[in-house]
């Protein structure tokens, strides 16, 4: 027969082992329900930059839609909410007739970018988009 001590030795160290497992269970969940959460705020992120940075594009359409002969090289914002894209409006230098959008939004730490190419009429100023890329973070 074991002497007292020994049985007491063996309990105290099943419950430290299932101690151990049940912290390593819950530290695990911890990182796991965290993951989840900052990868809900990521794609939330990613599609308000995007959106953004769309209101930024359709912005200086509108400015070329008024005005074809519109250009700003250095950038300007657009203000949505409480969000901004940077706006840039640049005429091609080989064709007139051929302009540059880029809109650049960032919301948190998550950027997406519009570029658009748009064909000016030269004659009657009918403004149209040659292409549409989107590229997001």
């Amino acid at each position: 027969m074991r002497p007292w001590n020994s049985r007491g030795q063996s309990f105290l160290a099943t419950i430290f082992l299932v101690g151990i497992v049940i912290i390593g269970i819950g530290v695990t969940l911890l990182f796991l329900t965290n993951s989840s959460i900052d990868a809900g705020y990521g794609y939330q992120a990613a599609v308000k930059a995007e959106a953004v940075a769309t209101s930024g594009a359709e912005d200086a359409l509108l400015q070329l839609t008024r005005d074809s002969s519109f250009q700003n090289t250095s950038g300007y914002t657009v203000t949505v909410g409480t969000d901004t894209a940077t706006v840039t409006v640049t005429p091609d230098l080989l064709n007139a007739s051929k302009v540059t959008i880029v809109s650049k939004a960032t919301i948190s730490s998550r950027v997406s970018q519009i570029t658009v190419v748009v064909f000016i009429n030269s004659t009657t100023d009918q403004i149209s988009v040659v292409s549409w890329q989107a590229t997001p973070s």
